[in-house]
């Protein structure tokens, strides 16, 4: 097929495949009069490709299963260099969730905080003799 043919049925645009072809992860077979040819397996490795990059995967992260579905395996995640591509992304999402759950820890306490805060400003402010309450759009009184 050609490469508007594959750029279609892949979803992605002729210009994305002459990208990965520069980066050595789609062939670069040629007819015989210059026109760009793929197959199924071309396909296959699109489709990887975009399984991978939608699961946060980088771009040269997808080669080590590229490799391996050339090297006829079904998934493309059974070899050895793929299964270390997976524990390295495990351990940056674990990373990550790890700084997100900081994040989220501090965000909680401080809305705690504020709410307490809040509270005893209503409080003060129902007290005899207690402060007027205040708006909260711009500090002017109710």
């Amino acid at each position: 097929m050609r490469i508007g043919e594959l750029a279609a049925r892949a979803g992605t645009t002729t210009r994305t495949l002459r990208y990965y072809e520069t980066r050595g992860l789609l062939p670069a077979r040629r007819d015989d009069n210059g026109h760009r040819t793929y197959d199924e397996s071309d396909l296959r490795l699109l489709r990887q490709i975009r399984t991978l990059r939608e699961s946060g995967f980088d771009l040269e992260e997808t080669r080590p299963f590229l490799e391996c579905l050339r090297a006829g395996h079904p998934e493309g995640d059974s070899c050895p260099a793929s299964l270390v591509v997976y524990r390295r992304k495990l351990d940056e999402l674990d990373g990550l969730i790890g700084q997100l759950t900081a994040v989220r820890e501090t965000v909680a306490r401080q809305l705690a905080r504020a709410e307490r805060a809040r509270d005893e400003l209503a409080a003060e402010a129902l007290a005899p003799g207690g402060p007027e309450p205040l708006c909260e759009l711009g500090g002017q009184e109710r």
